[in-house]
């Protein structure tokens, strides 16, 4: 890709979001993110249509209490092809926070089903690199490729793409959350570094920066190792 595709690719990103601003589904995702997700709603709507558009099925890894895995499964529901969507979460609980909850995974369970999207959602119970969970989520995919991958989790987001790299298919899309944000946010320096040294290496191509500090892009076409 040129610098003028690579501007092109951009801007058309930026265009198709604000584009939802005039359909109903921007309302539905503002009225939910207020109440159940920490990302900025231009995220939930970039969600919603990476998901709706992207190739290929649909990995998520760190749910919460489910706004982004709702707003994926939103457009999975609204795209013309059935796709696998599978979310990892560990579960836990939150305290102190406007977001609190004792139980992570009930919460996510409890608005997955209040949503009318449960039977579109595969939840994978653990933490991303343990064995058992890489395992499970090559099972779920089977011979599917991965078209989109979100990342919420911890800061290790080079470990988990390296993890599940041989799934990305050629030009996967990524949504990286915690890249930038407040001094106050521990995930941020190291979030950043990793993805800035994935993009000088030519493993991901940058193609903005929304909300409070969530970087999205695409994978370049090369084959990421396997983590050992």
């Amino acid at each position: 890709m040129n610098d003028r595709q690579h501007y092109q690719a951009c801007f058309d990103l930026m265009q198709a979001v604000a584009a939802y601003r005039y359909e109903s589904i921007h309302r539905h995702l503002e009225k939910f993110g207020k109440r159940e997700s920490m990302v900025h709603l231009d995220v939930l709507v970039l969600t919603y249509h990476l998901a709706r558009i992207c190739r290929g099925s649909i990995l998520e890894i760190g749910a919460f209490r489910g706004g982004a895995t709702v707003a994926a499964a939103w457009g999975v529901r609204d795209a013309r092809e059935a796709k696998k969507l599978i979310t990892i979460e560990p579960g836990g609980s939150l305290r102190k926070h406007p977001l609190a909850t004792r139980n992570i995974l009930g919460s996510l369970k409890r608005n997955l089903a209040r949503q009318g999207v449960a039977e579109r959602v595969t939840i994978v119970e653990g933490r991303s690199f343990e064995p058992e969970v890489v395992a499970a989520v090559h099972g779920a995919l089977g011979a599917d490729q991965v078209g989109l991958l979100i990342l919420d989790a911890d800061a290790n987001c080079k470990r988990d793409i390296n993890c599940y790299g041989p799934k990305l298919m050629d030009g996967c899309w990524l949504i990286i959350d915690d890249y930038g944000g407040s001094a106050d946010n521990s995930k941020v320096s190291a979030t950043k570094t990793q993805v800035d040294e994935l993009v000088n290496s030519g493993r991901l191509l940058p193609l903005g920066y929304y909300g409070f500090g969530t970087w999205v892009g695409r994978s370049q076409g090369i084959m990421l190792p396997r983590a050992r």
